[in-house]
């Protein structure tokens, strides 16, 4: 089978969305991984609703299929890199990040996204796991829940250092209809996995996938062949496992060099699959 591949606008941050999008298109990519930012449709401007609208004509247009992100770094709070979180102990911001991600599920149906991704946050310091793990489920169930009635994929992805940092952490969860946004690269942070290992255990429960380079035990997303990612053998497994879905390139460090980075990124994939 033919893999699909997208650029996840984060890589592209210093680029209006409309730019970014033509460049990714004019690349060959096959889908944008769009992340909702202050300036890449902002889901809480006046107007978002037509915005979305807008640009999911954009995307038809040009043949791009799409995947909604949510890891805008002060899209809720100025003043706190992603917070709140579902795992905040203040219900209102809970609150505020569940309102978030139902925005986002709605911006995911306009577009016609296959899926919409999001990670379960940090708790702050002092705050009890187990209470944190308690309000995560809750807010968990109700993105999933609305997420089905809107017929969106919700999928959680195990993000190094938070409350869900592993696949493990993700299927202990068992929340119906939630399913897996798999970052390869977080499986070399973390060492829990091989990338390729993972991608056969979870075939089932994959909803997105995200690929860029990474150095074992380093969460840092590198370009193509400067870390130790076996890019040729996650595709394979990708391929093995019949996974139809975009394959999101993020590279959210190298938006200063998008111009070169979007054309190199999609060579190097496709330098992989033509490899004898």
């Amino acid at each position: 089978m033919t893999l699909r591949f997208a650029y996840n606008t984060n890589g592209a941050a210093n680029h209006r969305l409309d730019d970014a999008i033509d460049l990714i298109a004019a690349a060959g990519y096959d889908g944008v991984a769009l992340t909702l930012d202050i300036h890449h449709l902002d889901p809480f401007a006046e107007g978002w609703a037509r915005e979305a609208e807008r640009v999911a004509g954009r995307l038809e247009r040009l043949g791009l299929g799409s995947v909604i992100e949510t890891g805008a770094r002060f899209l809720l709070d100025p003043r706190a890199k992603h917070e709140p979180t579902l795992v905040t102990a203040d219900a209102a911001g809970r609150a505020r990040r569940v309102g978030f991600l139902k925005r986002a599920i709605e911006i995911g149906a306009i577009l016609g996204s296959e899926a919409v991704s999001f990670w379960a946050g940090v708790p702050k310091p002092g705050v009890d796991h187990d209470a944190a793990r308690g309000w995560l489920r809750e807010g968990l169930a109700e993105v999933a829940a609305y997420a089905e009635a809107q017929g969106v994929v919700a999928c959680l992805e195990p993000e190094p250092g938070m409350l869900v940092e592993t696949l493990d952490d993700y299927a202990a969860l068992d929340i119906p209809g939630l399913r897996l946004a798999l970052d390869t690269g977080h499986c070399l942070v973390t060492g829990e996995r091989e990338p390729t290992a993972a991608v056969r255990e979870f075939a089932d429960r994959i909803g997105t996938v995200a690929i860029e380079d990474m150095a074992r035990g380093v969460h840092i997303h590198l370009p193509f062949g400067e870390g130790d990612m076996d890019v040729p053998g996650v595709l394979d497994a990708l391929d093995g496992i019949g996974f139809a879905g975009l394959i999101c390139v993020e590279l959210s460090r190298e938006s200063h060099r998008a111009d070169v980075m979007i054309l190199q990124a999609l060579a190097y994939l496709r330098a992989c699959r033509s490899r004898p």
